[in-house]
């Protein structure tokens, strides 16, 4: 319960996740909070997507919005290079779209701030 957090859209508020679905936290290229499950708020758009530059050049994804106020949030990986293919299939946020709420302190911080207890799903 320490390092329990809620992670909140950056647009509206709206709650997406929480850390206790947390799987990864990648800071590498992409600078993102990797979970296993979202809330109802979270709507994954169709149609699929295909990268055309930077670090998800070449994949194919579907971006994660809001389904409050339409920001972007993150991607579900579809198809990758060996570099990325671990995150196929899980809800990937990106950290500078979304905050925290920090259940043990009562406060709200930018999630690219945050360090949680490591984590990988390399491994």
């Amino acid at each position: 319960p320490e390092d329990c957090a809620v992670f909140q859209c950056r647009g509206c508020r709206a709650v997406l996740g929480d850390s206790l679905h947390l799987c990864a936290q990648e800071e590498r290229r992409l600078g993102l909070l990797v979970c296993l499950r979202v809330t109802r708020d979270v709507t994954c758009e169709e149609p699929q997507l295909i990268g055309l530059e930077g670090a998800l050049l070449g994949c194919t994804f579907n971006a994660l919005s809001c389904r409050s106020c339409g920001l972007t949030v993150g991607f579900v990986l579809y198809s990758a290079f060996s570099d990325l293919a671990y995150l196929r299939g899980f809800f990937c946020f990106f950290k500078d779209s979304i905050l925290c709420y920090l259940l043990k302190n009562q406060m709200i911080i930018e999630a690219s701030k945050v360090k949680f207890p490591a984590l990988s799903l390399k491994e």
